[in-house]
């Protein structure tokens, strides 16, 4: 079974579901290139008006796999490689993640860059890489505090503790946070609604209201490329990818 695939719900509406069930949707090399190349079929579909992105049962995506955090210890490349992090941002349509299941890492910032976020109360959500000891990267400097608000984005990627979506209701996030076989449902419905508008319409004013993140999200990913350079070759955090990964 390929780990993503790409359908078509309704008129105008494109699901695409990570569903690398080996690797609880890590991102791979088989992952990775599987999204690049979906979002490139999506810039393709002109009749197409909203994508929704999911994941599968208790899992959205669980971010960098063991093997590419220690490729990046060793210095083998940096995460801006490609444009991995950004695809929901750059690309054309709006797109709404459907974070069913647990978004850790990587995984919940990639989720972040969708035009409108729907978490589930069961699931776990996390910016985890203080936990081993580099500084965050996929754009999550920016993104999270930007999503999530300042005070609770900066507690977010500096403790690198879980969040349960219940808690982060409670703690006041603007998005729909229901049960978890609530969340598709609703992300589709809410797609059904964009999908009613004309899709030169819905480029327009997508590419208004995202503007400013496009414009200034460079800035952010070379600074945290830079905060790698110091941080993540430190024999610590070999110790702790090996020891502490998938905890």
């Amino acid at each position: 079974m390929a780990v993503v695939d790409l359908a078509e719900a309704a008129p105008g509406i494109l699901v695409l579901t990570m569903q690398d069930r080996v690797n609880k949707n890590a991102f791979t090399d088989e992952m990775t290139l599987a999204l690049l190349d979906a979002f490139e079929t999506i810039a393709a579909e002109e009749q197409a008006k909203v994508v929704v992105l999911t994941g599968f049962d208790s899992y959205f995506s669980t971010g960098g796999d063991q093997s590419a955090l220690l490729r990046l210890h060793e210095g083998e490349g940096n995460f801006a490689t490609t444009s991995l992090y950004s695809l929901a941002l750059d690309c054309r349509i709006p797109v709404i993640s459907a974070m069913q299941g647990h978004g850790i890492g990587g995984g919940f910032v990639i989720g972040l860059f969708a035009d409108m976020v729907f978490l589930s109360r069961e699931s776990v959500y996390t910016t985890n890489f203080m936990k081993y000891g580099f500084t965050p990267g996929m754009g999550a400097t920016y993104m999270v505090p930007l999503k999530m608000g300042t005070a609770l984005g900066h507690e977010m990627l500096m403790t690198a503790r879980n969040y349960r979506g219940e808690e982060l209701k409670q703690r006041g996030v603007p998005f729909a946070v229901l049960p978890r076989d609530q969340v598709l449902p609703e992300a589709v419905k809410a797609a059904r609604q964009l999908a009613e508008k004309p899709r030169v319409s819905l480029i327009t004013l997508k590419d208004h209201l995202v503007a400013e993140q496009r414009r200034r999200l460079p800035e952010f990913i070379q600074a945290e490329v830079a905060m790698h350079q110091k941080t993540f070759h430190q024999d610590e955090v070999k110790e702790k990818i090996l020891s502490l990964f998938g905890r």
